[in-house]
């Protein structure tokens, strides 16, 4: 009966959708035009209800958003491509939530500063147990960075176990794009792999000195993100992982950095220069991390339509999107339900209209396509990597992979964003798919935030998938220029990651049918290309593509 509900309901939902006729004087007439951002509305409103308590992994909200998906790809006649005849790919994860008695104070000689919980600090054990004690000194290590192709390393000379590494985000500023790709932001600078570098090296505390510029986000991001339940991939018996991976905020990197006779600005600049080594701090630190720990049972929702060629359809195209959220974390204003809408119902909106518009099709492109709604993006990519690690179709045989994450629901745009694309040999296809639609492809606009790093399409990039995200222009149609970067500044600064991030009836989805229409358009191209498209010479994803037995 259950069960029966709830496909009343998903069947209502779909059905409710309006359709909005898009001339095919507008759109090029490729079976995109099928595509409606009504359709696009309706799933989103859904996904983004309080129904669904922000879609956290391993909570009701999660499994009814991930049973909704799975439930609108067999209404639309996708075939299950999960486990065992079923649209899931299920997988353990281990959830760590950071409980208040978690502690943090620096010892300076005979002076002891103490930090407040969520004010001045946040973080978590990696360790996978509900206690860990830790009372080690400190070493300041810049970026912690260890990159031999630009010969620089900052652990070099000295040895870090056992103990606890001070660092900042980002990665040394420059304008070659021969040094750590310029401006923009390699994975170098990304937190995540900060706490992978360090454990690497023995360390058994990491903390990471925020400020906006490095992080490119406010720290009541990441209060908020840090204070609820980390969510990380199973520890294999004897791998490493720090003790305690946290954040200060700027005032309290300063205290820190007071004791020295010196500032966090100071220490900034010290390892933005080249010819950095880590220096031993005479600071002592001190922290229990306190954490409920938990095994989570989560999954992907894989949905597959069969290409049309014999040989062929083995090899596929895919979209994806993650459908996870923050689910139910610290109130704000009265409201601790953290919705998602634009991240990342809007993503999982155009899946879901992308998938029936191309299972619709009457005649099917050459090679399959699979539809993949990931879990656990926002605990670090952990669902697209595990699918990585565990594809459906191998990714020596995936063609092109189009990512959909937190579209704004601003109206249509006279640009599109594809940060990565001109990596890949399928860029024509993508700057003949612009000229179709009458865009122009912009550049990074925050190129500093590493934004193709932040993504669930770098997990398949890093197995050798051509993968990129297809984002949001900022010129906006019939408003001034620029208004597009304002109101994603004021989205970033207001809403991301916050409760506010809610589902209103006045959003204009007509930019997001055009973005999949767009991501349709050279989707459908790739699975019909002769051969295999790859990654450019020189690009650190090509070795992975060329392993997986494509050739350059």
């Amino acid at each position: 009966m259950k069960r029966a509900l709830f496909l009343s309901i998903v069947s209502s939902v779909a059905v409710a959708a309006a359709w909005v006729q898009i001339t095919s004087a507008q759109v090029p007439q490729t079976g995109a035009n099928d595509i409606s951002g009504e359709r696009i509305r309706a799933h989103v409103k859904f996904l983004a209800s309080d129904l669904l308590e922000g879609r956290g992994v391993g909570t009701r909200g999660g499994d009814l958003a991930s049973e909704y998906i799975a439930t609108e790809f067999a209404l639309d006649g996708l075939k299950p491509a999960g486990d065992q005849g079923t649209y899931f790919q299920n997988f353990t994860l281990v959830g760590a939530d950071p409980q208040p008695a978690t502690s943090l104070s620096v010892t300076a000689g005979r002076v002891t500063l103490p930090f407040r919980w969520l004010d001045d600090f946040v973080g978590v054990t990696f360790q996978q147990k509900p206690n860990v004690e830790i009372d080690a000194d400190a070493v300041f290590v810049g970026h912690g960075i260890v990159a031999p192709e630009y010969q620089w390393d900052d652990y070099q000379g000295l040895d870090v176990h056992g103990k606890v590494v001070v660092l900042f985000t980002g990665e040394p500023p420059s304008h070659d794009p021969k040094f750590f790709k310029g401006e923009a932001l390699t994975y170098y600078g990304r937190w995540t792999y900060k706490f992978e570098e360090a454990a690497r090296h023995g360390a058994i505390g990491a903390i990471i000195i925020h400020t906006t510029p490095t992080a490119s986000y406010g720290w009541n991001v990441v209060r908020s993100s840090w204070s609820k339940e980390e969510v990380e991939m199973k520890l294999a018996p004897g791998a490493a992982a720090v003790g305690f991976a946290g954040w200060v905020t700027k005032e309290a990197g300063e205290r820190i950095a007071a004791t020295q006779n010196t500032t966090a600005d100071q220490w900034l600049t010290l390892a933005d220069m080249r010819g950095f080594r880590a220096q031993p701090l005479p600071l002592r630190f001190r922290i229990r991390a306190s954490a409920k720990i938990r095994e989570i049972r989560t999954r992907n929702v894989i949905g597959k339509v069969e290409g049309s060629d014999p040989q062929l359809k083995n090899q596929a195209v895919m979209f994806s999107a993650h459908w996870d959220h923050l689910g139910v974390g610290e109130a704000i204003r009265g409201d601790a339900i953290y919705n998602g809408a634009q991240d990342n119902a809007t993503g999982c909106g155009v899946l879901l209209e992308l998938a029936r518009a191309w299972a619709a099709l009457p005649q099917k492109p050459r090679r399959s396509a699979l539809f993949i709604s990931v879990t656990a993006e926002e605990a670090g990519l952990l669902g697209s990597e595990y699918y990585g690690q565990h594809p459906v179709i191998p990714a020596g045989k995936t063609a092109l992979a189009l990512n959909y994450d937190s579209l704004p629901p601003l109206g249509r745009t006279s640009d599109v964003q594809v940060h990565g694309a001109e990596r890949t040999t399928i860029y024509p296809v993508v700057e003949e798919a612009a000229r179709r639609f009458h865009l122009t492809i912009s550049p990074d606009p925050r190129p500093l935030a590493g934004t193709y790093y932040r993504s669930d399409h770098f997990s398949f990039a890093r197995v050798g998938i051509p993968a990129f995200s297809i984002d949001a222009g900022h010129e906006l149609l019939g408003r001034p220029p620029g208004t597009g970067n304002h109101l994603a500044d004021e989205y970033n600064e207001a809403h991301y990651h916050q409760p506010s991030d809610e589902y209103h009836d006045d959003w204009d989805f007509s930019g997001m049918e055009l973005y999949a229409r767009f991501g349709f358009l050279i989707n459908r191209e790739a699975a019909n290309l002769p051969n295999l498209p790859t990654w450019h010479a020189g690009d650190e994803f090509l070795a992975a593509r060329v392993a997986s037995g494509v050739r350059e």
